[in-house]
């Protein structure tokens, strides 16, 4: 069996650690943080916001419904506090769909090369 290095994550991550992971802007994710309410920050005693991983993934699922999927804001945020489970994992299922076809490209590219 293969040594696996088990990867180590932090508790609390920085709103410009969360802004580089998902892609968007700082203010973008205030402005979901407040317009949605499905993800409550801690703040620090300067006021800085620590997502945990959890408010990542769920932001994760936000951005999703709204930019993947067409949603409305208030859609998203009503679908993901009606059913959160099923919305979760519709969205791990297309993620893993998304890397294996991604796998996929980088195999036929390397053949064609």
């Amino acid at each position: 069996m293969p040594y696996k290095e088990s990867k180590i994550e932090k508790v609390y991550y920085r709103i410009g650690e969360v802004s580089e992971m998902l892609g968007l802007t700082a203010s973008n994710i205030r402005f979901w943080e407040a317009e949605s309410g499905l993800v409550k920050p801690k703040k620090n005693g300067k006021g800085n916001r620590l997502f945990t991983v959890d408010d990542i993934e769920k932001l994760r699922q936000y951005q999703h419904l709204v930019r993947d999927q067409g949603m409305t804001l208030k859609g998203a945020r009503d679908k993901i506090r009606q059913n959160p489970g099923r919305v979760s994992e519709n969205f791990e299922i297309i993620s893993r769909l998304q890397s294996v076809r991604q796998q996929l490209i980088d195999l036929r590219d390397k053949i064609e090369a």
